[in-house]
């Protein structure tokens, strides 16, 4: 019994261990304040979406809650308007696997609302199949959805003394990289639709996320407009509802015991958000509120340039 005990109190140690050192990250304390500020926030029905709308909700900002499905969105603003007190919480309909849907979202936006202090392209996916312009599903929702959606609002955010895009990355970026001449034939960053392929997507579609925010940091020099990216963290959340069932058997026991809660992941968002004094680190990556290294080829900037103009022609902007 003696020997289970302390078999069980080590393995609860190493647990302990492990959570609070990788996992449960930093905590982002400000009491900074949004009265009258805009901020738009992608994917934020669930999840760290919703938890980064709660807390700017909480701050006094105007947040817009930029989601595919009309009833769950629904049901966030009326959640985070009761828990915030703040009324100036509304639902826009954007669907980012169809360009279209952005150009509408974009469109409804700037007719609609006069200023746009803070884009925060939160939402992401792993998943395989094709958006609505055939191109694979990581790649087309988690970079190029977001970087049209951000082209289109760019001068509605220079209109505003201080604002700033932040695109939520991953640390899986790692393991990404972007093949030009696969995107030609293919329209995605793979070439096949199993669950290995959809998880290589994904890591592709995060090298994106960073490549993007390098290169419009350089095109936004000069301007009112920082951007950032990050790694939310390992995160409990819904963004493996398209797995299978085998995956989700194995991937969901590990996130109850490891990963962390929504509002844990919301914290280097939060910090990217509204931590003052960024401004010179536009374009920079990080992590447990903190700036943190990326991978050679998110250092690339002959690459982002690149990636850049690919993706200006793909959505129709060149």
């Amino acid at each position: 019994m003696s020997v289970l005990l302390s078999v069980l109190v080590g393995v609860l140690a190493a647990y302990i261990l492990i959570y609070y050192s990788l996992f449960k990250g930093a905590r982002f304390k400000s009491n900074v304040t949004l009265k009258g500020k805009t901020a738009i926030v992608t994917g934020s029905n669930t999840g760290i979406g919703k938890t980064t709308a709660l807390d700017l909700a909480k701050r006094g900002a105007r947040v817009i809650l930029a989601c595919r499905n009309k009833q769950k969105a629904e049901a966030a603003v009326y959640d985070i308007r009761k828990e915030s007190g703040n009324p100036e919480v509304l639902y826009m309909h954007l669907d980012l696997a169809s360009l279209k849907s952005v150009r509408d979202f974009a469109e409804n936006f700037l007719k609609s609302e006069p200023r746009l202090d803070l884009l925060i392209n939160n939402a992401g996916l792993i998943a395989s199949g094709r958006t609505e312009d055939g191109f694979g599903m990581a790649f087309g929702v988690n970079h190029l959805g977001h970087f049209l959606l951000t082209l289109l609002l760019l001068d509605r955010l220079k209109q505003a003394e201080h604002s700033r895009v932040v695109n939520v990355s991953a640390l899986l970026h790692r393991l990404g990289s972007v093949d030009f001449n696969l995107l030609n034939t293919h329209k995605d960053l793979v070439t096949g639709q199993s669950s290995w392929h959809a998880f290589r997507a994904y890591c592709h579609s995060k090298l994106c996320n960073v490549l993007f925010t390098r290169e419009l940091a350089n095109r936004l020099e000069g301007t009112s407009v920082t951007c950032y990216c990050l790694h939310p963290g390992v995160i409990a959340t819904e963004i493996g509802r398209n797995m299978g069932v085998l995956q989700k058997l194995l991937f969901l026991p590990m996130s109850k015991l490891f990963f962390l809660d929504p509002e844990g992941g919301a914290q280097t968002t939060l910090y990217c958000a509204l931590q003052e004094g960024l401004e010179p680190l536009s374009g920079r990556y990080f992590s447990s509120c903190a700036l943190q290294n990326v991978s050679a080829l998110g250092r690339d900037d002959a690459l982002a340039k690149k990636l850049w103009e690919v993706s200006e022609r793909l959505c129709g902007l060149s």
